[in-house]
């Protein structure tokens, strides 16, 4: 965040993500509800969301993390995607959900899926905070939506700028302007 000025204006708020969230929580528990899940979160970006959607649901659910890479640069994707941390369990058999922070274009969680029924689950399905649907390059069904934004940089509730951020407990959109200073206006 060098030489940057930031400015936010916040999007969704707090009551607004905890709300959604727990209305997701409760789907998913309704469409399992003789059953456990697997969440896979993607880091970084998922861990705030996959924690607060974890605490509400209400059937058992086991939780990992997969780490994927698909950044050129700090803000757009390459669309070639990397796994840089893999799930350690064995999903044969399990009901799969991977826990997104937000769907761009639709490309890392295409090949995420298509990477996990590799492994004999019982079913894979896609759960994201946020989505853009105006982004999308790839046809993809997303099962659980917190909310459709804008094609704007977003940031917050683990989103982040430049590793910067996460830890807002709302989600902003940004506008990025040289300045001397780094701050968040």
């Amino acid at each position: 965040m060098k030489n940057q000025l930031l400015k936010v204006q916040k999007i969704i708020s707090e009551d607004e993500l905890r709300d959604r969230i727990k209305e997701m929580a409760a789907q998913i528990s309704a469409d399992y509800k003789d059953e456990s899940v697997y969440l896979v979160g993607i880091l970084k970006g998922a861990f705030m969301f996959m924690a607060e959607l974890c605490r509400h649901i209400t059937i058992s659910c086991e939780c990992s993390f997969l780490g994927v890479s698909s950044y050129g640069n700090e803000k757009t994707t390459s669309g070639k995607v990397k796994i840089t941390k893999d799930i350690e369990e064995d999903i044969e058999g399990k009901n799969v959900i991977i826990i997104e922070d937000i769907i761009d274009t639709g490309v890392t969680l295409s090949f995420l899926k298509e990477y996990m029924k590799t492994r004999s689950p019982k079913s894979v399905k896609i759960c994201s905070l946020l989505s853009k649907p105006s982004c999308r390059k790839v046809e993809l069904d997303i099962d659980y939506v917190g909310f459709e934004i804008p094609n704007e940089f977003v940031i917050g509730f683990g989103l982040d700028y430049e590793q910067y951020l996460r830890n807002l407990p709302y989600v902003a959109s940004v506008l990025i302007s040289p300045h001397p200073h780094s701050t968040v206006s």
